[in-house]
């Protein structure tokens, strides 16, 4: 990296479980040079900084320590659930397996919201047609709880059983579960609920897992004209 802009940032070694104190995240990982490009947002440089927070959702290898994935320890929900950010409200969406990633999803992840709409064409009174739009309308989106679609909460599944996360997972299902459906809340602000609520009661929502680093560009609408090009 000769040359290049960098600063040392703590990263995850070992797996660290949702609720590790401090402590135990001083244990799991450590300092590294970055390029200031890589630089997430919220790096944590001093573990000092963090006081007394617990980890709000568990931390795989590889990833930045970040500040915004601790919270206060007396705020920790449990590894099924994560405490909303201030200034957001929860919105609970009801979907079946093949719009929730699989059912491959966590409380702590982030996942973009497509929206998809059928409009009908033509004047009021007469037949017309029907335009469906399909767009990838919001991007990082966090998920603050996992369900199953009875309401209990998730099993923890194979993928997750290392390092304690609860995750939504057709393999994890129990006799609890009603149904191929799951109910996913999410953190959002008023606005973009009233989006993503009428999408659900008058078109459809698909979840994609989008992580922190995905690549947002591109993204526009589709329609029919727009499909073959």
């Amino acid at each position: 990296m000769a040359g290049t802009e960098t600063e040392t940032i703590y990263v995850v070694q070992k797996a660290i479980p949702a609720g590790a104190s401090v402590d135990e995240i001083a244990a799991a990982v450590t300092k590294k040079s970055v390029p200031k490009v890589a630089l997430a947002e919220q790096t944590v440089t001093d573990l000092a900084e963090l006081g007394s927070k617990v980890a709000a959702v568990a931390l795989v290898p590889g990833e930045q320590l970040l500040s915004t994935r601790m919270i206060e320890e007396k705020s920790f929900l449990g590894p099924s659930r994560i405490q909303v950010p201030a200034g957001l409200q929860e919105l609970t969406l009801k979907l079946p397996i093949e719009r929730v990633a699989g059912g491959k999803v966590t409380a702590g992840d982030t996942v973009g919201i497509f929206l998809s709409l059928d409009q009908a064409t033509g004047t009021e009174g007469e037949a017309g047609t029907k335009s469906s739009k399909t767009q990838l309308s919001f991007h990082k989106v966090l998920v603050t709880a996992a369900q199953f679609s009875n309401g209990t909460a998730a099993q923890t599944g194979d993928a997750g059983a290392a390092s304690g996360t609860s995750q939504v997972s057709s393999t994890s299902a129990t006799k609890t579960q009603t149904d191929e459906t799951y109910l996913i809340t999410i953190a959002r602000n008023s606005a973009d609920a009233e989006r993503i609520v009428f999408a659900a009661e008058f078109g459809k929502v698909y979840l994609s897992k989008e992580p922190g680093d995905a690549l947002e560009e591109g993204a526009s609408y589709v329609d029919s004209s727009r499909l073959f090009r």
